[in-house]
């Protein structure tokens, strides 16, 4: 079925997915994972109330409960789950998909990530099947539970003093918007009201189309910092005081300062396989070890947990702490993120200084090919340049990365597109373009 991807189900609402489909997931959800009571949250996007009826329909009439926290970001989902000992939840989001998608994010007890590999795959066969759907003699019940007071008081340790900060904030009409004012204070707020049409631009934040709202503000009010959320706010990218993108893996490297620096916290720091090398290089002044790990929640979340690692990130954005039961939380995120730059800002640094401190490398960004042969160019990729020299280090569990001592390349097919995702990084500009070229001309020939 189209909508079951690699970390959750997710799709075109009215034909990817529809009621009879979230109806099924629900009422087979139970042979996968079996609790009296499912708590279920949901975003603000204009099916999501069908979804959400459907859905525990399906629950009810297998007798199962279901407590519903109504309006919800992601994460809160997440933190719900494992602080009051849930067996199962279900978030109802499409997160930065377009307006007409949805889709169900789905958890174990303790916040575990249930991915296709871990369930979903046995969920499809179920929902697909022609085993009848009979609702049992004695159906459930759904209540209503309120938790947001308890997750700000949560949120809020972690955010100091930010009087001295001008900051800048674009909720992308999306969730984040019901605990951000709150949670950080005055700051200069747009797209920051619940709206499911998505009116000012798509609730992706590594779309550059979707950041240039965001980048002007900060730029015509002079800001210190630009926060860009998506639209179920478990990711978050930033703005330098420039206007420049932050790339969200260095943002890992800046966290550091925090809980290894302020809080002498221990543990493993996770990154992705897409992930700067610059990330352990600063982390080196802590004697932290960085781990390399597969793309997306449904494997970092259990990766974190495994090593009992402190935190850990992505390059999408998403960012992982033990504090937040091995979940991510964009608005964690930021709270840290704001925190150290108003202590930075004390000192005389800027954003845009922090930043280049971190990184001396030149960074390709992710650069997508959309080509059917994807395992043979991967190869073909691999085989260039492991014939030319062999790599330092060399990383095959998700795509291909290769480490050389100044540069390094990822290539790796997407989980959730139709496309190969290429990325890259050296020390010097003319090196990086050299290498873009190369890979670029060796995909064209399985185009």
């Amino acid at each position: 079925m189209k909508a079951f991807k690699a970390y959750d189900i997710r799709g075109e609402w009215g034909s990817d997915l529809n009621e009879d489909i979230a109806y099924r997931i629900g009422y087979f959800l139970p042979d996968i994972l079996d609790t009296d009571t499912y708590l279920v949250g949901r975003d603000m996007r204009l099916s999501s109330p069908s979804l959400f009826d459907a859905l525990t329909r399906g629950l009810t009439d297998r007798g199962k409960n279901v407590d519903s926290i109504g309006l919800s970001t992601t994460p809160l989902v997440y933190w719900s789950t494992a602080k009051y000992n849930y067996g199962a939840s279900v978030q109802i989001t499409a997160s930065h998909n377009p307006k007409h998608h949805n889709g169900l994010k789905i958890s174990a007890a303790n916040a575990l990530p249930v991915g296709y590999d871990t369930g979903l795959n046995r969920l499809e066969m179920l929902v697909a099947s022609d085993k009848p759907t009979v609702p049992v003699n004695a159906k459930g019940q759904i209540k209503e539970r309120n938790v947001y007071a308890d997750y700000l008081a949560f949120q809020k340790q972690f955010v100091g003093d930010l009087t001295n900060l001008n900051i800048a904030v674009d909720c992308s009409n999306g969730m984040s918007s019901i605990f951000i004012h709150e949670l950080i204070g005055k700051a200069h707020y747009i797209n920051d009201t619940l709206d499911g049409n998505f009116p000012n631009h798509e609730p992706n934040p590594l779309e550059a189309n979707a950041q240039e709202q965001i980048k002007a503000l900060v730029l015509k009010e002079k800001c210190d910092i630009g926060l860009l959320f998506d639209g179920d706010a478990d990711r978050i990218t930033f703005i330098d005081d420039k206007g420049r993108f932050i790339s969200p893996d260095l943002i890992i490297a800046f966290l550091g300062d925090y809980f290894i620096g302020e809080q002498h916290q221990k543990g493993i720091v996770l990154q992705d396989i897409r992930s700067s090398r610059a990330i352990q290089e600063y982390l080196n002044k802590y004697k932290s070890k960085v781990e390399t790990w597969r793309v997306g929640r449904a494997y970092a979340a259990l990766k974190l947990r495994e090593l009992d690692g402190c935190y850990g990130g992505e390059l999408a954005g998403h960012y992982y702490f033990r504090d937040f039961y091995y979940s991510d939380s964009a608005l964690l995120a930021a709270s840290i993120v704001l925190r150290l730059l108003a202590e930075r800002k004390k000192e005389g640094k800027t954003m845009s200084q922090i930043i280049d401190e971190i990184s001396p490398y030149s960074n390709s960004g992710e650069i997508n090919f959309k080509i059917e042969r994807k395992q043979e160019a991967m190869d073909a990729v691999r085989d260039h340049f492991m014939q030319i020299e062999k790599p330092e280090r060399f990383l095959d569990f998700d795509g291909y990365r290769l480490d050389y001592p100044d540069w390094w390349l990822n290539i790796r097919p997407s989980n959730t597109e139709p496309y190969l995702r290429f990325l890259c990084e050296a020390k010097s500009e003319k090196k990086l373009q050299e290498l873009i070229g190369t890979v670029k001309a060796i995909v064209a020939t399985f185009a």
